[in-house]
């Protein structure tokens, strides 16, 4: 009897976490949909606190797609930020004429060698 009351206890707490995380996942879609005005926006957050259950599948049944759509635009915007940003790192932005004008400055600076230099100056002209 205690096994059957623990697999029971676990299914519950299981659809819980889910039926948090999906209720969670609404909110969030609510603040961050451009689309709908404050009093649309407040009248789902009202619905959620009275009637949550149907209100989410209503709301998951009606925006759905829109909530995919926003979330593939923040990872796309995330990953073109990142992308600019490693590029901006790397120095893969700076022309020929500006990876050779750094190299001209170490070697004067006595940072490279003339040998180092020749590589960096073949290494930008390729």
């Amino acid at each position: 009897m205690h096994l059957a009351d623990f697999m029971v206890s676990l299914i519950v707490i299981f659809f819980m976490v889910v039926y948090f995380l999906i209720l969670f996942r609404v909110v969030i879609d609510v603040f961050r949909n451009h689309e709908m005005s404050g009093g649309v926006k407040a009248l789902w957050l009202i619905c959620l606190l009275f009637f949550p259950l149907v209100t989410l599948l209503i709301y998951v049944i009606v925006h759905g797609s829109g909530m995919a759509r926003r979330d593939t635009a923040d990872i796309d915007a995330a990953r073109k930020a990142q992308d600019a940003y490693i590029r901006d790192v790397a120095g893969a932005t700076a022309s020929p004429t500006d990876q050779i004008a750094r190299a001209q400055e170490l070697l004067k600076s006595g940072a490279i060698s003339q040998a180092e230099f020749d590589q960096l100056k073949q290494k930008a002209l390729s």
